[in-house]
């Protein structure tokens, strides 16, 4: 029965996504084009925070790598289809992740939040003062954005074309999130979550902790880097202030910690509360990081367990269902570990 209902909700799901455009218009398809993108950055983030205890202020380098990357390769390299230029942004985010990995990893707590805030604000002072490269604070707009090329089937336009860029959009972020999941469900995934609640254990069994660390972290940055790419694809545009600057770092913890901690689909929901906070707070004020912040104090206050523990602890009262095995971790149990 639980397999059934499993499939019609997929189905369901399915449905909903294929007739969002002309149920909703281009203005909500956009909506959700972006909030698509941000829940993935979220996701990226918490494979750091919430599943290896890992806090990070720097995940914009990985992020805006991505999206200068993608942006670079369209803007310079002639003729270049649409997957390639996507490519090179996620191998940009790699490459990056790889050379910082070898030095973050041995750290923790404090110290890999500051360095990450350090090295997040260097890639941002690079973006401005290489001009020539990055466009300085102007940042690089208008390049050419090619169809995506099926062979042998069809070019499907992508530039001012809003409804194929959503569905181009939700399959690569929908496979995203599934490889995601897919990585925290391998028995590697379960070493992070040994990583976050006992390292010395993890290491006393025979497990390379500084390893397990580097791959988590080329994972987490890679698909922050593919988030970017798609935001560049979206938007037709790539800045410092907009890829790298601090409150992008900002946006996926708020996300996290708000959807909750060590909860797959935690972020998703933070990022999906904080676009119907922004698009409803916008038409009232421009205030919306004074609104986002007494949420952010107010949950971490009130529901540590974020929007997921809310919803878990919901779910066993009403329908009297036992935990899962990951139960989503309390912001205060996890930030004790950081720190």
């Amino acid at each position: 029965m639980n397999k059934k209902l499993q499939w019609i909700s997929w189905a369901v799901l399915v449905s909903v996504l294929a007739l969002y455009p002309r149920i909703f218009g281009i203005y909500y398809t956009n909506v959700f084009v972006t909030f698509a993108i941000f829940a993935v950055y979220a996701v990226s983030l918490n494979l750091l925070l919430g599943y290896t205890g890992l806090l990070s202020f720097g995940q914009a380098m990985f992020f805006g790598a991505g999206g200068y990357g993608t942006a670079l390769a369209l803007k310079h390299i002639q003729g270049i289809a649409l997957m390639p230029a996507l490519g090179i942004g996620f191998l940009a985010a790699i490459v990056l992740a790889a050379i910082l990995s070898p030095l973050v990893v041995r750290v923790s707590g404090t110290a890999f939040a500051m360095l990450h805030l350090a090295f997040g604000q260097v890639m941002y002072v690079l973006a401005l003062k290489l001009r020539g490269i990055t466009g300085g604070e102007d940042g690089i707009g208008n390049f050419p954005i090619p169809n995506l090329n099926i062979p042998g089937i069809a070019a499907i336009p992508m530039k001012n074309d809003p409804v194929n860029f959503y569905y181009f959009a939700v399959v690569v972020l929908g496979l995203s999130l599934w490889i995601m999941w897919f990585f925290t469900k391998t028995p590697f995934g379960q070493l992070q979550v040994g990583v976050r609640d006992n390292a010395k254990r993890i290491d006393y069994l025979g497990y390379k902790v500084p390893q397990i660390k580097a791959v988590v972290y080329i994972f987490s940055g890679a698909f922050a880097g593919l988030a970017g790419a798609m935001f560049v694809l979206f938007q037709d545009m790539v800045s410092a202030d907009g890829s790298l600057g601090i409150l992008v770092s900002f946006n996926p913890i708020i996300s996290t910690v708000v959807g909750g901690m060590g909860s797959f689909l935690g972020p998703v929901w933070g990022a999906a509360i904080f676009q119907i906070i922004e698009e409803v707070v916008q038409r009232f004020t421009e205030r919306v990081e004074l609104v986002v912040g007494i949420i952010l104090i107010l949950v971490t206050m009130f529901a540590p367990g974020g929007f997921a523990g809310w919803m878990s602890m919901l779910k066993q009262k009403i329908f009297l269902v036992r935990p899962p095995r990951l139960q989503p971790v309390a912001t205060k149990e996890i930030l004790e570990k950081v720190s």
